[in-house]
């Protein structure tokens, strides 16, 4: 009976311990027996198997003692026995002390005995198992249990089980030519292999969870106004854009979009993963993701990608708000992305410094190049005056950019980087060049010959005004446009680009005198003058045309008086002789209008014989009423729009015309008798006439008679 029991109880622990269920346990590993003397090892698996079997207690009432010999079990306590002799779980911390010591000791043996390699221990296949059997507690299942929401000592033993068992795989790597190691060799890299999974889908997923603050990206990013709109709203607006531009990462949001916890995380399974042999895979993982943080943050910023199709298609104002967004997220790569991933990479790879320098620069790279083919492809747009100001914003952003590229990129990255900027930049100079001679062209082809209602500012005048001053406003930029540029300059100049004036060798030996830029900003001008003066002689009215040419003088000095930049270009010179230009038509004009008016009130041939000559009088009043009447109703249509220009005007004709009004009204109303003879031919007192002088230059015609209040 009692060894019905033995045989019973030793096939229930026989079966109990079947190796190929790899996660049921064993005994403490025994030494294993040389096998050399087989000349025909059996299959891997089985052997490696048959192997652990060997080790383990027999159903035939023998087991091993710790120190390996053979201890029989009493037969008169049979059941008792065979309880002790169960088989106790593999201790892993112990099977883990074994798996060192092995790996120590590994190189030692493989130099005792080159020609006949150590067995694999039994711990090998034991110390697999338990790992797999760990991992598969925390990966198995539809559910894997996430990094984070692991314990900090689980985290640990996960990471120290994977360097163990990443340190084993090499050790017997190092007897890969050896036919006994093979299964172990697949074995414990299929172990690995699970682990590295398992850590690079956790590695990613916390790559992948990021957080872009909104708060670094809270500044208007709508398109910057055009040149020729309000100035104020324009610095206003500069100055968020260069805030968000160049505003920095707080101390306490280091990394972008991760805590410092969770970036001591990374660097902790980036370790593992290099340490595993998945480099590759690590360094893919976090490029990718990084790539996608980096996308995400130029989009938050306002940019989009373009393809150079795309963006050769896009309308004007479209592409003008694209370049706004392209200047800032331009700047806050440079200023503040290239730094931030810098320090993410050196963290994340802080013992790789080759791979963080590679992956960072990689990075970089790419964005880099995604920026600046966008800055070519605008360069490319047909060329019009209204880009003028965009791409010279571009360009500057570019120029900028040069000094950072050394330090922000390893040298060939950097030289890249730096050939392909340059090459943009002088894409865009040679527009804005083009640009600079296409405006002159266009002044000296607009040739409207519809003269503008009432002497008023003409349009050309105000768009070319404008459009200087903002243009004086990048003059270092320009200067250093049209030095790159002079020999594209002196080629246009040669081929008559150029425009006639009335004296070449004055005007070269002038402009030889200039730089490059402000000898185009001289040109411009001239050009403007020539074209003014054009104008001026399609009004039939001499007084109106001079009216016209005071308007537009005015309007001129006034701009380039209002902006030192323009100022400073053009010279007291260059203003003095304008200023001498405008009072000059002012001359003009009162001698056309006003001289024949004061003629009527001339004392010459009024007296004959000490007596006035009342027909001549007559008439004189009657011509003098006549003229005026005649110059109010047509003047008072005519428009002065400054309203100094306008108040000077009407001053001098008063200080003109009201004294010797007055004077021959004094001497000369007496003679008619009072009445309705005097009413007849005076028509006007000194100060209706002031009245009706304050009522010209508005640009509508006031009722005759209606008193301005």
């Amino acid at each position: 009976m009692d060894a019905e029991k033995v045989t019973q109880t030793s096939e229930t622990k026989s079966h109990d311990i079947n190796p190929s269920d790899k996660q049921q346990e064993n005994p403490d590993p025994l030494p294993l027996k040389d096998d050399t003397e087989n000349p025909s090892p059996p299959d891997e698996s089985q052997s490696a198997e048959a192997e652990i079997v060997q080790q383990l207690p027999t159903d035939d009432g023998v087991k091993t003692t710790d120190d390996g010999h053979v201890q029989e079990d009493d037969p008169n306590n049979d059941e008792v026995k065979v309880e002790d002799s169960s088989p106790l779980p593999p201790d892993l911390g112990k099977v883990s002390e074994e798996i060192d010591q092995f790996i120590s000791d590994l190189p030692n043996l493989k130099g005792e005995n080159e020609s006949k390699p150590p067995d694999v221990p039994v711990f090998v296949e034991q110390f697999a198992v338990l790992v797999e059997a760990k991992i598969e507690d925390y990966d198995g299942g539809d559910a894997p249990i996430k990094w984070s929401q692991l314990s900090q000592e689980d985290a640990m033993s996960i990471l120290e089980f994977v360097d163990r068992i990443s340190k084993l795989l090499n050790s017997l790597c190092q007897f890969s030519s050896e036919y006994k190691y093979a299964y172990s060799i697949s074995r414990v890299d299929g172990v690995l292999q699970r682990a590295m999974s398992y850590i690079e889908e956790e590695f990613k997923s916390i790559l992948y969870d990021y957080k872009i603050p909104d708060s670094d990206f809270n500044s208007d990013t709508s398109a910057k106004p055009n040149k020729e709109t309000n100035s104020s709203s324009d610095t206003n607006q500069d100055s968020e854009q260069s805030s968000v531009a160049e505003s920095a990462p707080s101390e306490d949001n280091k990394f972008p979009g991760y805590t410092e916890e969770i970036v001591t995380t990374m660097n902790k399974l980036s370790k593992a993963l290099i340490a595993g042999g998945c480099e590759v895979e690590c360094c893919q993982v976090y490029f990718l993701a990084r790539r996608k943080a980096l996308e995400e943050s130029l989009h938050k910023l306002g940019f989009e990608k373009h393809s150079i199709d795309d963006v050769q298609k896009m309308h004007w104002d479209s592409l003008e708000r694209e370049i706004t967004a392209w200047i800032i997220a331009f700047k806050h790569c440079t200023n503040v992305l290239h730094s931030s991933e810098r320090k993410l990479a050196d963290a994340v790879f802080a013992d790789q410094p080759s791979i963080s320098e590679k992956i960072f620069s990689n990075l970089s790279r790419g964005m880099m190049i995604q920026l600046l083919n966008f800055a070519e492809a605008v360069a490319m747009t047909k060329r019009a005056a209204e880009k003028l100001f965009k791409f010279l914003d571009i360009y500057e952003t570019l120029r900028d950019l040069l000094p950072l590229v050394d330090k922000m990129f390893i040298v060939s990255y950097a030289d890249e980087l730096k050939a392909e900027a340059t090459l943009t930049r002088s894409r865009l100079g040679e527009s804005m060049v083009s640009i600079f001679a296409e405006l002159e062209n266009s002044i000296q082809a607009d040739s409207n010959k519809t003269p503008v209602p009432g002497g008023a500012v003409h349009p050309l005048t105000r768009y070319i005004m404008n459009y200087l001053k903002y243009v004086a406003e990048y003059r270092d930029t320009l200067e250093q446009v049209f030095r790159e540029h002079q020999m594209i300059e002196r080629a246009d100049s040669t081929t008559g680009s150029d425009f006639d004036c009335q004296n070449p060798q004055a005007q070269s030996e002038t402009l030889n005198k200039l730089s490059p830029f402000e000898a185009h900003m001289m040109k411009v001008m001239d050009l403007l003058d020539a074209n003014l003066e054009a104008k001026s002689r399609l009004y039939k009215d001499t007084s109106l045309s001079s009216i016209f040419m005071m308007n537009n003088g005015r309007y001129i000095l006034q701009k380039i008086k209002g902006s030192p930049e323009i100022n400073g270009l053009m010279g007291d010179q260059w203003y003095r002789k304008r200023s001498s230009d405008l009072r000059q038509y002012h001359k003009t004009y009162q001698r056309e209008t006003w001289s024949k008016l004061l003629q009527c009130l001339n004392h010459e041939g009024l007296n004959v014989n000490g007596k006035v000559n009342k027909p001549i009088l007559k008439e004189r009043f009657k011509s003098f009423n006549a003229l005026f009447d005649e110059i109010h109703k047509t003047q008072s249509s005519w428009v002065i729009s400054d309203e100094q220009l306008q108040s000077e005007l009407r001053v001098s004709i008063s200080n003109m015309v009201i004294p010797a009004y007055r004077s021959f009204l004094g001497r000369f109303s007496q003679t008619f008798t009072p009445g309705r003879q005097t009413e007849k031919y005076v028509k006007y007192q000194a100060e209706e006439i002031e009245t009706h002088i304050d009522e010209l230059f508005d640009g509508n015609a006031t009722p005759w008679g209606r008193k301005k209040l």
